[in-house]
């Protein structure tokens, strides 16, 4: 039973709580309220510190910089590599500027580091090697079982015409609603109608909020 102490000044004042058993709570005892140190409270869910306000602001678990809760960039670095179609499953580096957790990546399969709302971005370049190609793409691939089935979420398109300096730059954007970081994945695949040469690839993960 928590004490209450009720001061004309000062108002209504109890215990400071914790993280897990914090000292403002409804029917779910970890999840609630908390004052842990002076200028300073807590939020927390199931437990775990969601949020704090402190005099150096705001912050905790979804709050990132400029709202965005995770922002990453990977690129392709497995070159050279000539295509009519390739999983991109060679290896991927992560560029240094990040925000929030990190993606993981294996084979070409990238895990989430949490639930959520997600904004998928890849970019890839191609250069012609050979004859004019009509149609170049980037497909984004999302399994919800684990990587053992995918499905094709998005592809845009692309052409290289006969010219043999010809490049051509195509991007794809899809939405997906992570639910599960152990069963949803998601892969991509270059196609072309003729062989060329890839470039650059570069994928852009933004979460932008809880599912």
């Amino acid at each position: 039973i928590m004490a209450l102490n009720i001061n004309g000044t000062t108002g209504i004042s109890g215990v400071d709580g914790s993280v897990s058993a914090p000292a403002l709570t409804g029917t779910d005892s970890n999840t609630g309220i908390t004052f842990p140190s002076a200028d300073t409270i807590k939020f927390s869910t199931g437990g775990v510190e969601r949020i704090v306000i402190n005099n150096s602001g705001i912050s905790g678990t979804g709050i990132g910089s400029g709202g965005l809760e995770m922002a990453q960039e990977w690129s392709y670095g497995s070159y050279p590599l000539y295509y009519t179609s390739a999983e991109l499953t060679g290896t991927w580096n992560a560029r240094a500027a990040s925000v929030g957790s990190s993606m993981t990546v294996s084979s070409g399969i990238f895990t989430f580091p949490s639930t959520g709302i997600y904004n998928v971005h890849s970019s890839n370049t191609s250069n012609r090697i050979s004859n004019e190609s009509r149609y170049m793409t980037i497909q984004t691939y999302f399994s919800t079982d684990g990587g053992s089935n995918f499905s094709l979420q998005k592809e845009h398109y692309g052409n290289i015409n006969n010219d043999t300096s010809s490049i051509s730059t195509f991007t794809s954007t899809v939405m997906l609603d992570i639910t599960n970081t152990s069963t949803h994945k998601v892969k991509f695949i270059v196609a072309s109608e003729t062989q060329v040469a890839l470039s650059t690839t570069f994928v852009q993960f933004l979460k932008l909020g809880e599912t």
